[in-house]
């Protein structure tokens, strides 16, 4: 049987739905379904937490050692995601909140802060490495960690995607797309490095990779807050009119 508010938004659009401060999953899941997704969303958060500040700590000793920009905008990534992971455990964390859309949209501004942050870090680091034309170099250590994170990232990534689809999730699709992001950056250490090693005046492919996933993430961190600010304070207008 449906919760009372689940049945009513069923006969409303969008628009009705935000009032009623639900989201689109409350239309297309049953209780049980709900929570069962919910469960797993919080599954996929806990474990990427633990994988990729695992891989945070691999990639900035990497980075430590072989002054590796895209090392550094990994592990940089990885700590990321290990933020929006734990955003999006605390956004599943209450079993009476999975449709709530006040707590979808509070979860993505705080992810759209964290993003811009951690782009203008990876940014400055990579732009650094240009600077003083620091060259690629990959050991077995950095080959591991590199297809290691790349491979783990993915398929945390494809998770996170699903999960995110089903349960209209737009925190977990973020989270989602910045593991992707990783695992992007987790292969393109090994890609620069074997670049260099056949064409050696490519020696800026690591930093420029650095470069432009740091805009990449800004730019997202950017529509979060452009998309999502509103939504808040229309959320919240329609709890104080209620």
């Amino acid at each position: 049987m449906l919760k009372s508010g689940d049945s009513r938004a069923r006969l409303f659009g969008e628009e009705s739905l935000e009032r009623l401060g639900l989201l689109e999953s409350s239309q297309r899941l049953k209780p049980q379904e709900a929570q069962n997704y919910r469960r797993k969303a919080l599954v996929i958060s806990w474990l990427s937490i633990f994988i990729t500040l695992a891989l945070a700590v691999a990639a900035f000793t990497v980075s430590a050692m072989r002054s590796s920009a895209s090392a550094f905008g990994f592990g940089f990534d990885a700590l990321l995601d290990v933020l929006s992971s734990a955003i999006v455990a605390w956004r599943y964390s209450n079993a009476a909140a999975v449709h709530s859309a006040m707590r979808e949209y509070m979860a993505c501004v705080v992810l759209g802060v964290v993003f811009i942050i951690s782009s203008l870090c990876i940014e400055g680091k990579a732009i650094h490495d240009l600077a003083v034309k620091m060259l690629p170099d990959v050991d077995t250590f950095l080959f591991t960690v590199s297809i290691l994170s790349g491979v783990l990232c993915l398929l945390l990534a494809a998770g996170k995607f699903l999960l995110g689809k089903v349960l209209t999730s737009c925190a977990l699709i973020t989270d989602g797309f910045n593991s992707l992001v990783g695992a992007v950056m987790g292969f393109s250490i090994l890609a620069s490095a074997e670049v260099f090693n056949h064409y050696p005046d490519i020696w800026y492919l690591d930093g420029s990779t650095g470069v432009l996933m740091g805009l990449v993430i800004f730019g997202y961190g950017v529509k979060l807050l452009v998309d999502m600010v509103p939504r808040v304070r229309r959320a919240r207008l329609y709890e104080n009119l209620g």
